[in-house]
């Protein structure tokens, strides 16, 4: 079973930047893609990035596409979602996944296994 730790959410003014860290812990970490999800007031869960194993490849939502970077540090089991230019409709509960299967990039139909307990992200107006 697969551990996500999430931090770096916070306030922030629109237009400003973010950047949220997901430690992970329980599997061979580099062996798998990684995928950030949030979920905004009133809303179902949405995909917002994903990465694959290697990151090389990613893949991003419309809505955050040119605004937010996925990275990963395999050396340290982690992966990251810089986010540039935030408006107040970024406002949302991050939160960090894993999917069941190995090696692909992570996209909005992956399936996912594990999730974070998540991390707030507020943008002021």
């Amino acid at each position: 079973q697969v551990q996500l730790v999430e931090s770096g959410g916070g306030l922030v003014q629109a237009g400003g930047s973010l950047r949220l860290s997901c430690a992970a812990s329980g599997r061979t970490f580099s062996n798998y893609g990684m995928g950030w999800f949030r979920q905004r007031p009133g809303k179902e869960r949405e995909f917002v990035a994903g990465i694959s194993y290697s990151g090389v490849n990613s893949y991003y939502a419309d809505s955050v596409k040119g605004r937010f970077t996925i990275s990963r540090d395999n050396a340290k089991n982690a992966v990251y979602l810089q986010m540039n230019s935030l408006k107040p409709e970024d406002t949302a509960v991050y939160y960090c996944a894993a999917p069941r299967t190995p090696y692909n990039v992570v996209v909005p139909t992956t399936t996912i296994v594990s999730w974070g307990q998540g991390t707030q992200v507020t943008v002021s107006s």
